[in-house]
């Protein structure tokens, strides 16, 4: 419980650093990049495309109709243009936070090694490759749990309990991971998994209903569409902290973990046995035993 509080606790105060911050901007200003590059690519295209699949509605043809009789014809003017930001919006979205996740995790591990454990050794028990397959077979299981539980979600207090579960697990897996892979040895990511399985889950779950403040504000957005500009972008920086936050607490408490399992590793090292002195005979041999020389 101390590790768990105590790492917890630093993750709010590393959020605060400048460099922390500066991250939890970065999709947002991906999105906006991939936004103007986008739009000036592909904007016209678009919403060229949208307006004729519209006009070729027969039944939005009569919805048309209706909506100038009722002084509302100006609709389908925006119609074609709300259709391009909302259908592209959540694509922009997924691919930038997957670019930050790809980023920001190894920059606040070396972040929270840098400050607190420089001395640390590297042991590098986790490649890149290691790490992606390691994070897609995670998925899998989350994904094939997931499905294999919902019909148990029509149980009241388990829709509240089994997805947030399965998700922490998911987290714990892929964070706890890279948090280790350029520190531990496969060994001793195996042992703190093993010891520290049941605080690592409580942190994957934690932060999973943490992830869920930002839905909340992404919902607002769908629902009031003028303010839908204001509170995706607000979504996404409170997302992207929120992220921010799980990968420093991960990384806390397993490099933490990490230290204090090789101090108790050394410990229980047995020190090396020691030479026994040399006697006086050895160093002043007994002239009656040395051989002699003859004189010539």
């Amino acid at each position: 419980m101390a590790l768990f509080l105590d790492s917890f606790w630093r993750a709010v105060a590393y959020c605060l650093r400048p460099r922390v911050i500066a991250l939890s901007f970065l999709p947002l200003v991906i999105m906006v990049g991939l936004s103007l590059g986008l739009g000036y690519f592909f904007w016209t295209p678009a919403l060229d495309w949208v307006r004729g699949m519209l006009d070729a509605s027969v039944w939005l043809t009569h919805l048309w109709s209706w909506l100038e009789g009722v002084g509302a014809g100006n609709l389908k003017t925006v119609a074609a243009p709300l259709i391009v930001i909302f259908t592209v919006t959540p694509l922009l979205v997924i691919v930038s936070l997957l670019i930050v996740a790809a980023l920001m995790t190894p920059a606040l591990v070396g972040l929270v090694a840098e400050r607190r454990f420089p001395t640390l050794e590297r042991k590098k028990g986790g490649s890149v490759l290691v790490s992606i397959l390691w994070s897609l077979g995670s998925t899998l299981l989350a994904a094939i749990a997931l499905v294999i539980s919902i019909p148990l979600w029509l149980v009241p207090p388990l829709i509240l309990i089994l997805p947030p579960l399965i998700w922490g697990w998911l987290t714990y897996r892929v964070m706890a991971f890279d948090a280790l892979s350029s520190h531990a040895s496969r060994d001793e990511r195996r042992e703190i998994f093993r010891r520290h399985r049941g605080w690592l889950l409580g942190i994957g779950v934690l932060s999973g209903y943490l992830g869920a403040a930002p839905s909340i504000v992404w919902a607002s957005g769908a629902l009031f569409a003028a303010a839908f500009v204001i509170l995706v972008p607000v979504a996404i920086w409170i997302y992207t902290l929120i992220f921010a936050f799980s990968s420093l607490w991960f990384s806390h408490y397993c490099l933490t973990a990490l230290e204090n399992l090789r101090a108790q590793n050394t410990a229980l090292v047995p020190p090396a046995p020691i030479a026994p002195a040399a006697l006086p005979h050895d160093l002043h041999p007994d002239p009656a035993t040395t051989p002699q020389t003859p004189a010539s």
